[in-house]
């Protein structure tokens, strides 16, 4: 056992009692190994699990635990990711929803693939976060992070919204779209790719912007720098809402600044031994793995 790992942290899906069975069995096996564990308290409410193990806040996970195992789909990755970041705690995701682009260890070899991390025997990744805020009248009304992507959208109106992209304070251009993602690699196969953003490998320092639904033939995905601060300005008469990995929203006036750069602080995935990022693509984007002839 890797003595790297003492206090390990269970984060299940939100509010799904479904996923109890998964974190006691998860639970157990760590305990049965010496090991101290904390159960995410929103967790510990939704499985039962209030008993016999220490309830813990993210904040008590960020400053307690050496390794959080995320038992869910990508969104409570997501969630976990953005919420312990600051603290750099490392994530392993154990898949309990559909696609997994994050979570990538199956549920059947959970506990075979943990004890492998647990042994040292794992590849640690880096992944980029955005920092974003809107800013209204010169002051900042809303901040938050997002480890997927940031989306300007038209929300509940029936009509495009028409904002100006300005990239490092240097204006690009105005457009009239349904709205703009921006993306991070890790990102790039979620939303973006939906609205044909290109794919961009984690280990890309990179950008994406892509407009959604624009006016214009010409508006195309563009991979900016990730050291580039990117602002899209709302123009009268039109207001907007942005969404931060789809699930949180602000809504935002004409005239605001939704502002988006490189956040400080990045986000450790630890993979289990024969992870590639491409057999994922092969697999969740249903590529084929070999070719066909004739």
């Amino acid at each position: 056992m890797n003595s790297e790992f003492k206090t390990i942290a269970l984060i299940g899906r939100y509010q799904s009692p479904e996923v109890a069975d998964a974190v006691l069995r998860l639970a157990n096996h760590l305990r049965d190994r010496g090991l101290k564990v904390l159960i995410e308290q929103g967790t510990a409410s939704a499985t039962g699990l209030t008993a016999g193990y220490a309830v813990a806040s993210y904040e008590d996970i960020g400053v307690n635990a050496d390794l959080a195992i995320v038992l869910g789909g990508d969104g409570t990755l997501l969630n976990s990711a953005c919420r312990l970041a600051e603290y750099e705690v490392p994530l392993a995701g154990v898949n309990q929803g559909r696609l997994g682009f994050l979570t990538d260890i199956s549920r059947d070899e959970a506990l075979t693939k943990v004890d492998e991390i647990l042994a040292g025997k794992y590849t640690e990744e880096s992944r980029v976060l955005l920092d974003a805020e809107v800013i209204r009248a010169g002051k900042r009304v809303f901040h938050t992070v997002a480890l997927n992507d940031v989306v300007v959208n038209k929300g509940e109106l029936g009509r495009m919204i028409e904002f100006d992209l300005r990239i490092d304070g240097e204006f690009v251009y105005t457009l009239r779209s349904d709205g703009m993602i921006i993306s991070t690699p890790t990102g790039s196969t979620a939303y973006a790719l939906s609205a044909n953003g290109p794919i961009l490998h984690p280990n890309v320092a990179g950008i994406a912007l892509v407009p959604m639904c624009p006016h214009t033939l010409t508006a195309r995905p563009i991979t900016l720098p990730d050291h580039c601060r990117i602002e899209i300005v709302l123009l009268p008469p039109h207001d907007s809402r942005v969404h931060f990995d789809g699930q949180t929203r602000y809504d935002t006036r004409a005239g605001d600044t939704v502002r988006i750069a490189r956040a400080p602080h990045q986000v450790k995935l630890l993979h289990p031994p024969g992870y590639s990022y491409f057999a994922m693509l092969r697999e969740k984007l249903q590529w084929s793995s070999t070719p066909r002839h004739g």
